[in-house]
């Protein structure tokens, strides 16, 4: 039993990075999946390459205009749906 446990460990640990670079991918409108088996594939890289996207996306003053518009029509739309 203690050699499942520990199994079953260590596979948490070791997706834990692959879930949180997924879980960023999809919040700012990337793949989920994707990210998730680059993350298995490439554990720090591919959580430092997506932070440096993100950076770069929020910093880009047109890709926040244009992140800020999306959320505007999201928003209209819901309202309109709900009236």
């Amino acid at each position: 039993m203690l050699f499942i446990d520990m199994i079953l460990a260590v596979a948490v640990a070791l997706s834990f990075i692959p879930i949180l670079t997924g879980y960023c991918a999809h919040s700012h409108g990337r793949s989920f999946w994707l990210w998730f088996l680059l993350g298995f594939a490439l554990p720090i890289i591919s959580f430092l390459l997506l932070l440096a996207l993100v950076a770069h996306d929020e910093l880009d003053p047109g890709r926040r205009l244009i992140g800020e518009a999306r959320q505007i029509l999201r928003e209209a739309e819901r309202k309109s749906v709900q009236s």
